[in-house]
């Protein structure tokens, strides 16, 4: 069963306050660690409350068995949300995880992940999410989180 995407394409390009390209610049300059041994993880598109992020997998991202890790699932779902935040609040580079709650639905052992983040509500305080991990083909879902994220006071 083919997977459907929180946002298509037409959606991806309603407005938001960064693009792929400044949200890019902005984690070179203050998350550069993120490509520490290769770029792995790519911005596809972000958009009005969203974003889509790729993982190309590569082995350091695989557990014995040649699946995804968790822990590389997790971090996908993470930068999503960060980057569908920071789109859409402008470069406010201190906003935080305070919660993040994923559940692994299966095992992938594909070479591209596709992370697709919703953002549930933005508000001036908090912004609440959820990513689907899917498949880079969209056929399956590997994985669903939902966070939350603290901005901090002074914008807007």
């Amino acid at each position: 069963m083919k997977m459907t995407p929180f946002r298509t394409g037409n959606d991806a390009g309603r407005s938001a306050l960064m693009g792929v390209d400044e949200v890019e610049r902005l984690l070179g300059e203050v998350f550069p660690q993120i490509h520490e041994g290769g770029r792995d993880f790519h911005i596809v598109s972000v958009g009005e409350k969203c974003a889509r992020m790729r993982l190309d997998v590569s082995e350091k991202h695989l557990r014995p068995g040649g699946t995804v890790s968790g822990p590389s699932m997790f971090a996908l779902a993470d930068l999503a949300l960060y980057v569908a935040i920071l789109a859409n609040i402008g470069p406010e580079a201190l906003a935080v995880t305070t919660n993040l709650n994923i559940n692994f639905l299966s095992k992938p052992s594909d070479p591209v992940l596709i992370g697709d983040c919703r953002l549930l509500k933005l508000g001036k305080r908090l912004a609440v999410g959820e990513v689907s991990i899917v498949s880079g083909d969209g056929e399956r879902l590997f994985a669903h989180a939902t966070g939350t994220y603290s901005i901090p006071p002074g914008r807007g």
